[in-house]
């Protein structure tokens, strides 16, 4: 391999990572923002287990749940903090590492990105408030209750 080849392979190579590391950033913030938006009332323990559904779900191949943490996030209608005319969307938009429960929402993301946390849902891939029951809780496993929290796993 000659040198102008192998300048445009370490480019190339650069690129991929440089991409994978903003990648990795924008996921870590975008899940520790609706952690932060859908649990920090919950402490990190309820937050923690938002983190886990996102990643149980971005890991378990099933399409139309998103096939990675940023795809799961954006996905219409999933979590409740991200729906239009939801309060604590502004808020979640706007929150900074200003905020303590913030900045623990962003050290437990990337902990949970970068496997350095279990799974505390038993494998959980929804969940809702105690205070509610929505219609598809029927048709699910239920799991656990975490704080103010409902887990189930699909069938």
């Amino acid at each position: 391999m000659n040198k102008n080849n192998l300048k445009w392979l370490f480019i190339a190579l650069g690129g991929v990572f440089l991409g994978r590391y903003f990648y990795m950033k924008n996921a870590i913030d975008l899940m520790a923002r609706t952690m932060w938006g859908e649990a920090r009332s919950e402490g990190n323990i309820g937050m923690q287990a938002v983190g886990n559904v996102i990643m149980n779900r971005a890991n378990n191949g099933k399409v139309w749940d998103g096939v990675s943490i940023v795809g799961v996030i954006t996905k219409d209608n999933q979590f409740s903090a991200w729906n239009i005319g939801d309060p604590n969307r502004e808020k979640m938009l706007t929150v900074n590492d200003n905020d303590p429960v913030f900045r623990n929402a962003l050290r437990i993301a990337e902990q949970l990105v970068n496997g350095e946390l279990g799974d505390i849902t038993d494998g959980a891939d929804h969940y809702h408030t105690i205070f509610i029951s929505p219609y598809w809780a029927d048709e699910m496993e239920f799991i656990k209750d975490i704080n103010n929290h409902r887990f189930y796993r699909s069938a």
